[in-house]
């Protein structure tokens, strides 16, 4: 079972509630909610004043996107420019903590694509990218009466655009959703001294005996500044560093005294059966943060994934992230903590968002709870210029976001050879898959990269197969020995493709990282799709248990990653539908994911 060891965490993070659990402060003011909002498919808005005078025609509730029911607007046509706009109230200014000779942030969780933002007509600042965070200073702009207008401009049609599972056509098909336009993260304001705390990094390392923590400062102090950093566990302080920082970036490594302890160090480390989390506040100057990390190592050899030096059999789920009325955005931060609790009920100890780059919200529940998470970008249609860039920077962005995240434990750039269709033969795109695990290399040392799931990976650490076979004993017969799986990667993988272009993988494990996809529709709608179809909840749990039968019988596969948590429109092959009601009994489902073996 699950040990319940971050109940300071909880309280530090208010419950989840605050949109970025790991630099938290405590005055800060929602402004989600109901906003003006248009579409402007002429795109005359900027011309006809909008930045000044906000739009009027009509209301959208933040942060759904339009195409969701949700949001009350829920029309899913194809519109290139949106805006949004709200004023500044008196309330929200005193929730933020805001008083003079402070800064005024404006925190946007993700808006998709681009946008710009304006307060009382003036722009404040503009940003790219449909999945990653960004804060304007708006300071010298707002005041109580405030309009804030936000224009969105996400092009249906723009390829380049690293957009994941959203439709380039009018209606969703075969695995494909409706798109999200607009603001689909949180948004809030939040007061800061003139410097603070911009962003905050942990790693650990448990065989050293010690934690660093990386600091980025909103600017250079103009003298020494002190810092303070404490760190606690279980309400007993396990270290506390004090001194003085000179530069915008700092690296401030804290030795832990009961990592020293080789008989107990372990009472220190996270897992997914002890997913223990640590304290932290952190004090620059004026500017006081709470945090949080989890002390433990993950990496490959011998043909296993290892999680703190033992080996850890990875029992993933893929999961869309997509829910029937609010699609990409969460319903709420309780429904993202119940999607976690719902994974692990049914045997799984990790998984891997697809096509997304996940709330940060879920990453906590994932932390708090214990479930792995394998991190994956969404992908871009095509390889050009820009496509390259968009993907780069937006990669770089969230990695730098969520490294710091204990539940993360595997970083997977690229999928299905998604925006490098021709890998296999075009040299450029080889070398912007082998870019892409170098540059996180460099960012984050600490951490497998799988570079192409699915297949055609160069410089891959986890060899990662894709095979939607229906019949178990041919699963068995493949996967079944070493021999076997050598042959596959010796001729073409389960889909006809290479598995392996490029890149020593004689030593890394192998794991089944999409299979299954039994297509069982409660509902009996039209349309629906998967990649082999159930009949009853009889057949299907059939099936699906002699797939799980059949994946367990291998003496070689180092974990699994099967197809898929919920129901998504018409994709009909979760074990749960799409309002996560599981098909056939939770038990049932955690018999054959955990082989019999509870854990």
């Amino acid at each position: 079972m699950i040990d319940d060891d971050h109940g300071a965490v909880r309280a530090s993070t208010q419950d989840g509630t605050y949109p970025r659990p790991q630099l938290v402060r405590p005055a800060w003011a929602d402004l989600t909610g109901t906003w003006a909002f248009a579409h402007d498919d002429a795109d005359v808005g900027l011309a006809s004043g909008w930045p000044a005078s906000g739009v009027t025609q009509g209301d959208i509730v933040v942060p759904f996107p339009p195409e969701s029911a949700a949001s009350g607007v829920a029309d899913t046509g194809m519109h290139r420019v949106v805006w949004y706009s709200r004023d500044v109230t008196d309330a929200d200014l005193r929730a933020a903590g805001h008083e003079s000779g402070r800064r005024l942030l404006l925190h946007f969780g993700a808006v998709d694509y681009r946008c710009d933002v304006w307060v009382d007509g003036s722009l404040v600042g503009s940003h790219e990218g449909g999945h990653t965070p960004f804060a304007l200073d708006i300071t010298r702009a707002a005041r109580a009466g405030s309009r804030l207008v936000v224009r969105v401009e996400d092009d249906p049609l723009d390829i380049a655009q690293p957009r994941g599972k959203q439709d380039w056509r009018k209606d969703p098909h075969v695995i494909w959703y409706h798109r999200t336009t607009g603001i689909w993260q949180p948004v809030w304001l939040e007061s800061v001294p003139p410097i603070h705390v911009a962003a905050l990094r942990w790693t650990t390392d448990p065989r050293a005996g010690i934690v660093t923590a990386d600091l980025e400062l909103s600017g250079r102090p103009m003298s020494a500044t002190d810092a303070a950093i404490s760190l606690s566990f279980d309400g007993r302080q396990l270290a506390a560093i004090r001194t003085v920082v000179t530069e915008n970036e700092a690296t401030i490594v804290l030795p832990i005294a009961e990592l020293r302890n080789g008989q107990s160090y372990e009472e220190l480390l996270w897992s997914p059966e002890h997913p223990r989390l640590i304290d932290a506040t952190v004090t620059v100057g004026d500017d006081t943060v709470a945090s949080y990390l989890g002390i433990r190592t993950a990496h490959v050899a011998r043909g296993r994934f290892w999680l703190n030096d033992r080996p850890c059999y990875v029992r993933s789920v893929l999961n869309q992230g997509y829910w029937p009325d609010t699609h990409l955005a969460a319903p709420s931060a309780t429904a993202l903590r119940d999607e976690v609790e719902l994974i692990r009920s049914m045997g799984f100890n990790a998984t891997r968002v697809h096509q997304k780059f996940e709330d940060p919200r879920f990453l906590l529940a994932a932390d708090q709870l214990g479930l792995l998470i394998w991190g994956e970008a969404p992908g871009t249609y095509t390889f050009t210029q820009t496509a390259i860039e968009r993907t780069t920077r937006e990669w770089l962005e969230v990695v730098r976001r969520d490294a710091s995240h204990p539940s993360i434990v595997t970083w997977v750039p690229l999928n299905e050879s998604w925006g490098v269709q021709h890998i296999a033969s075009d040299a450029r795109m080889q070398h912007f898959a082998r870019a892409l695990v170098s540059l996180t290399k460099s960012l984050d040392p600490t951490r497998p990269v799988v570079s192409n799931d699915g297949w055609e990976q160069v410089d891959t650490d986890i060899v990662a197969i894709h095979d939607y076979e229906w019949r178990p004993d041919v699963v068995r017969e493949r996967y079944l020995t070493d021999a076997g799986i050598r042959h596959l990667l010796e001729t073409t993988g389960p889909a006809g493709r290479d598995l392996i272009l490029s890149g020593d993988v004689s030593d890394a494990p192998v794991m089944l990282t999409e299979f299954g996809g039994i297509s069982f529709d409660t509902d009996a709608a039209d349309g629906a799709w998967g990649y082999s179809s159930a009949t009853s909840p009889d057949d299907f749990a059939e099936r699906f248990e002699g797939l799980m039968a059949a994946v367990h019988a291998s003496g070689v596969l180092a974990g699994f990653c099967y197809t898929q948590l919920a129901d998504t429109l018409q994709e009909t092959n979760g074990l749960v539908t799409a309002d996560r009601t599981p098909k056939i009994p939770v038990d049932r489902i955690r018999a054959a994911i955990t082989g019999g073996v509870d854990g």
